[in-house]
């Protein structure tokens, strides 16, 4: 369910074709998965620069016995999406999104000062080399999907969508029931026919405003418990080390991103692990691979906050 979620009227039924079992027991199977909180969502993944919103990751310096108090005034931001301590001087780091005509920077500063922040960063995304959050539990044998080659470079224009393909959009971007015809909920409420509503959702997928239709995991309670943010110094071919770092299965999101004072990292990789020493192992590897050791290691601690981001909302 994490790539390629069957865009049918019955998807669970064509899940069971594919595993061999009942559409009953896939049905089951999944709630026992939802009910044990590995499966955090099944829904839409948007690019926010085609529906006309812009993001960045920003980061702040805080006292250690200020953090959770931080935290919690940076996670309230209906923008933000997801908000993490991790172990370095900049000690929290969220991704905020927002509607292209407010500014980032601003309600960045607004954050910042809101928290108490000694120090802030803003990094925003200059090209993205591969989005796709897929946990192989199969081991060596667990087959990934492609992913884009190519680096995709941050819109600044988008097409203007329509009321109703808003309205799309935000029953995308829910959690999807897992009944027999889940689908059908969505239409009834937009005033659709099933198969005109899987029609758009499969055009919006063409046109790349939605990047994937699938199952969100808590990567910790499906085993991989360790997470960390790879950062390098990269003076020249970026786009080569983007793109033999987002080769790697481990990694999820690969981006660069503009650099800041005091942060002159411009290549970014998500890890993800089954314990720390396989995320140390896999950056060293792609250290290698890309010919740069200029590099620091951020792991994951405390989990704030992590949500897709609510677009078309009267909050954003």
């Amino acid at each position: 369910m994490q790539s390629g979620f069957p865009l049918v009227a019955e998807p669970f039924r064509a899940l069971a074709g594919k595993l061999d079992i009942s559409q009953d027991e896939t049905i089951e199977r999944v709630r026992a998965l939802k009910g044990q909180g590995i499966v955090r969502r099944i829904g839409g993944v948007f690019d926010s620069s085609k529906l006309g919103y812009h993001s960045t990751l920003g980061a702040l310096h805080l006292a250690g016995p200020r953090l959770d108090e931080a935290a919690a005034v940076v996670s309230q931001h209906p923008g933000v999406s997801h908000n993490y301590a991790r172990d370095h001087y900049y000690n929290l780091w969220f991704t905020l999104s927002l509607p292209r005509d407010r500014s980032l920077a601003d309600a960045i500063a607004a954050l910042s000062a809101q928290a108490g922040a000694e120090a802030t960063i803003n990094l925003p995304a200059v090209a993205v080399f591969k989005i796709g959050v897929f946990f192989d539990l199969l081991g060596d044998d667990g087959q990934e999907p492609a992913w884009d080659q190519k680096p995709i470079p941050v819109a600044s224009t988008q097409r203007a969508l329509s009321e109703l393909e808003r309205s799309i959009v935000r029953e995308l971007q829910g959690d999807l029931p897992v009944a027999e015809g889940p689908f059908g909920e969505m239409a009834g409420r937009l005033g659709l026919a099933v198969g005109d509503l899987l029609a758009k959702v499969q055009s919006f997928e063409v046109e790349g405003i939605m990047r994937r239709y699938g199952a969100s995991l808590r990567h910790r309670l499906a085993g991989f418990v360790a997470n960390a943010m790879a950062c390098w110094t990269v003076a020249s071919d970026v786009q080569r080390a983007g793109h033999r770092a987002a080769s790697y299965r481990q990694v999820s999101h690969c981006y660069q991103r503009q650099t800041a004072s005091g942060w002159p990292y411009n290549l970014f990789a998500m890890i993800h692990g089954r314990d720390r020493e396989e995320c140390e192992s896999v950056t060293e590897d792609i250290s290698i691979d890309i010919g740069n050791h200029d590099h620091v290691l951020l792991f994951s601690g405390k989990e704030y906050k992590k949500e897709p981001v609510q677009y078309f909302t009267e909050a954003g």
